[in-house]
């Protein structure tokens, strides 16, 4: 038997000794990103993707070894422990082998074949087993004793017998699950008078396909379907008699015409359709499920990461609009560095309709504390807020609003964390602050939130809790370790992520710094109560300290390694100063000249990579995407239109676009690429911009199909459908990098902007709804789960290649993904709940155009009109 370490070393291509190295790491306490990025010498430069395999590997190979030891345990404590029987337990490399050859010896309730055995049947059902040349009825007579009635009642008992042997049998077992799986298929109906509740399951309504060719997706959205009593489902083997006929082959049962056969034969029918079948279709339907559940964690924590790692707005004057309707739109203004500095509630919606005066407030708050950025929540109300917005931007047009997604928003303002930091607002209002803070920089301001709750999962209320928080935990942690913390500025729920620290040690870290100031140095990390030296070598690289005593420590370069660094800079004969950011001087040295028994190439490699760029921050560009003047809603879309747009999300099925109209379209699988595509991801991920062309509009179902194959044929379209013109409309962001963006090119086409890191801010998973040079903004929020019941929804009608896809992708995302997910992904999340409704409607962008700061704040002659008649004054860039 492999051991563990050779077993996982296998698995990731990778030699026995590196796995040996990460796992004696991991026991000891040390984090995967720290592994990763310091200790590359010692596990053979594994990177964190592997390394997240190995440790996930790890904890199961070892459950099941845990497992292993109790099934000893338990056949020995019976008196039943053979050599032969230890060893296949010992050889067993899966927990279904393993629980197949315990079966028999598993304690279970008093079956009929245990009252068989002890009415003495055993031999009766061994002989005709053994010779089916004997008669049945008269070999069974001698066996008839009290308790059985006749013959009859004892070739049922012997029969009882063989059913529990034939069904207990491993290796019989394990080779008709593998058939099963192989060539089986899962079936659904609609049950009687479900049809018009079930709708959004009209796909599944008589539905079949093989085990193996099932997406993840649609095996979730049938299994929700019967769980919502709108389907029956059925795990099914192919037609035919071959699992009778292994069965029989198995025992030595054949049809020759002798005296036991048929009463065999007939053992062997009622063994594989009451006991087998449905054993393996339980079995089935747990390998069905968990394959799904982990092709759904692992979308969702994709999404996660790519909405973490979102291009961050950069530390501007941001106000937060969070949308509502009777209650009024809440608004909250917050400086560069994400302090609040005002806050107004404003009610331009029915009942009240107080537009003209909504104008006036946003404009006062505008001018008053020089607002770049205007942040839409994409909730409730959004799109109306939106106009109220593009209004003002008409009057203000220095000013750039972008929507938002505002998923886990609500859960922020009522959580115990918010009421310590804002604990003069309301709760209303602290949500405004979370969606003003997410555009600045929402890896800062998502990690406040359960992750769970920001609601980019497809089917996530479905999966194990377990699972789903332990990878998206992983995500989170590695995200807030790629980027790097400020620790003079960072919250505490920010400082918990980083590697080594945890919640107790960052409210000491933050306690310590607002009682003795900022920290000069990394070496002062020490002096915070409970931080030892593990902890400080777990996470003082991931911590920076920009101003501070020491260069050295706003870099990633480690404490520990800063001794490599001092003999680089006396080899080269410089000052430190001198040689950061120095490319030229950098690149003449040869790392392997610094190499010594404690830091290899990998690190010294690293060191010099992070002296050329201190303090890089790894997340992407700011871009844009224009959107097509006159294109503002769904029924100005027509099929040969040729658009630009930014995914706002991926599934197994395809990607969402968001294309100007409120309402995203989707690219589906089949239509991504000329060629096959197994993982949509492969060729596009939330924030790409993307030229894509429309197929088919239906718009009573708000169904826009698009392709990225330009030369695909185009349909009429299903409801109307006008065409748009001209160009050059105001463009949605992708998702960029720390800063701002830069004003699109004249021609319309994205622009791409890497300014200084100190910027904050940013992506911030946003559905949009941008008119009048507006962005919007996101990171796919929302995710499959949301608006992935549109997953095939209308795909590439051509479909050349993957055709077969569209009917099931169609059906259940539609059903699953807008149904439970719509309702309840969002953990009660208000925020995600009212995004969700716009069917994936998520990421955004920033506005091109000529560059306008010169007068950003400064009202139009209209605007400042409405200012003097609310006595609100303006009308000059107070900046």
């Amino acid at each position: 038997m492999l051991s563990i370490q050779q077993r996982i070393a296998d698995e990731l291509g990778v030699r026995e000794g590196q796995v040996s190295a990460a796992v004696d790491l991991l026991d000891g306490g040390s984090t995967v990103p720290f592994i990763a990025r310091y200790r590359k010498e010692v596990t053979g430069a594994l990177d964190d993707a592997q390394l997240r395999t190995l440790e996930e590997r790890l904890r199961y190979l070892r459950d099941m070894e845990e497992r292993r030891a109790a099934i000893l345990e338990s056949i020995e404590s019976q008196g039943k422990l053979t050599d032969e029987l230890r060893e296949q337990i010992l050889a067993a490399e899966t927990k279904a082998r393993l629980e197949d050859i315990y079966l028999p010896y598993k304690p279970k309730r008093r079956t009929k074949a245990q009252i068989a055995r002890e009415l003495g049947l055993e031999p009766l059902a061994d002989a005709l087993l053994a010779d089916p040349s004997l008669d049945p009825v008269a070999t069974a007579g001698p066996y008839v004793v009290e308790g059985l009635a006749d013959a009859a009642a004892a070739l049922e008992g012997a029969r009882a017998i063989l059913i529990e042997r034939f069904a207990e049998d491993a290796d019989l077992i394990g080779s008709l699950r593998e058939r099963m799986w192989s060539y089986g298929q899962v079936s659904s109906r609609v049950k009687e008078g479900k049809e018009e509740a079930g709708a959004k399951f009209s796909d599944y309504f008589e539905f079949a396909e093989p085990f193996t060719k099932l997406p993840s997706h649609r095996i979730l959205a049938i299994f929700r379907g019967e769980k919502e009593d709108v389907l029956s489902v059925a795990l099914e083997p192919e037609e035919g008699d071959e699992y009778e006929l292994r069965i029989a082959s198995r025992f030595g049962v054949s049809d020759q015409g002798r005296p036991a056969d048929k009463w065999l034969n007939e053992t062997v029918r009622w063994a594989w359709r009451t006991r087998i079948l449905v054993h393996l279709g339980i079995d089935l339907r747990t390998r069905l499920w968990q394959a799904a559940e982990d092709e759904a964690v692992r979308v969702f924590a994709a999404n996660l990461k790519d909405l973490l790692l979102a291009a961050p707005a950069g530390a501007r004057t941001t106000m937060g609009l969070d949308p509502g309707l009777r209650t009024g739109v809440k608004v909250a203004v917050v400086d560069k560095t994400g302090k609040v500095v005002e806050t107004a509630t404003i009610y331009p919606h029915e009942p009240k309709r107080q537009w003209d005066q909504s104008l006036a407030v946003l404009g006062a708050l505008c001018q008053r504390h020089g607002v770049e950025l205007i942040a839409i929540g994409n909730g409730t109300a959004s799109r109306e807020t939106d106009r109220l917005a593009a209004e003002l931007v008409k009057h203000m047009p220095g000013i750039t609003k972008i929507v938002v997604s505002e998923a886990g928003a609500s859960v922020y303002s009522a959580s115990e964390y918010a009421s310590k930091e804002l604990p003069e607002l309301d709760v209303s209002l602290r949500g405004a602050v979370s969606i003003a803070r997410r555009l600045q920089d929402p890896l800062a301001e998502l990690v406040k939130i359960d992750p769970k709750s920001i609601g980019v999962g497809q089917y996530q209320h479905d999966v194990s809790e377990t699972k789903l928080s332990r990878s998206l935990d992983a995500v989170v942690e590695d995200a807030v370790n790629a980027v790097g913390v400020d620790v003079n500025t960072a919250s505490a729920p920010l400082l918990t992520r980083v590697s080594g620290i945890g919640s107790t040690l960052a409210a000491s870290i933050v306690a310590h710094r607002d009682g003795n100031g900022p920290f000069r140095s990394r070496t002062a990390l020490k002096d915070v109560p409970r931080l030892g030296p593990k902890a400080f070598e777990q996470c003082a690289g991931f911590l920076r300290i920009p101003g501070g005593d020491d260069p050295l420590d706003s870099s990633a370069v480690h404490p520990e390694a800063y001794p490599v660094v001092r003999r680089i800079l006396t080899s080269a004969a410089t000052d430190l100063k001198t040689l950061i950011g120095n490319t030229a001087a950098l690149r003449s040295l040869k790392p392997a000249d610094y190499v010594d028994d404690t830091f290899g190439l990998p690190t010294v490699t690293d060191i010099l990579g992070e002296l050329e760029k201190p303090g890089r921050d790894p997340r992407p560009a700011f871009k844009t995407a224009t959107f097509k003047e006159g294109v503002e809603k769904i029924s100005d879309l027509a099929p040969g239109m040729i658009l630009e747009g930014v995914v706002t999300n991926v599934a197994a099925f395809g990607a969402f676009v968001d294309v100007g109209v409120h309402q995203d379209g989707l690219v589906h699988v089949s239509a991504m690429s000329r060629t096959f595509v197994k993982d949509p991801r492969d060729v596009a991920k939330p924030g790409d911009i993307v030229r894509v062309k429309v197929l088919d509009v239906d718009i009573p179902r708000k169904r826009i199909s698009l392709t990225m194959r330009l030369e695909d044929e185009t349909e009429q379209p299903t409801s109307g459908g006008a065409a748009g013109g001209g160009s050059g409309r105001g463009p949605r962001q992708s998702g960029g990098r720390p800063g701002g963006p830069r004003p699109a090119s004249q021609d319309g086409r994205s622009t791409d902007t890497r300014p200084a890191r100190d910027g904050a801010g940013g992506d911030a998973s946003g559905r949009g709804g941008s008119r009048d040079g507006s962005a919007r903004q996101g990171a796919g929020s929302g995710g499959a789960g949301s608006g992935s019941g549109r997953d095939g929804a209308r795909g590439n009608r051509d479909n050349r290649g993957q055709r077969g896809d569209r009917s099931g992708d169609r059906a259940g995302d539609r059903s699953g993904d807008r149904a439970g997910d719509r309702s309840g992904d969002r953990a009660g999340d208000r925020s995600g709940d009212r995004g969700n409704d716009r069917g994936n409607d998520r990421r955004g962008g920033q506005r091109s155009g000529g560059d306008r700061r010169q007068d950003r704040s400064a009202p139009s002659g209209a605007m400042a009109e409405a200012l003097r008649k609310a006595g609100l004054g303006g009308g000059s860039d107070t900046r």
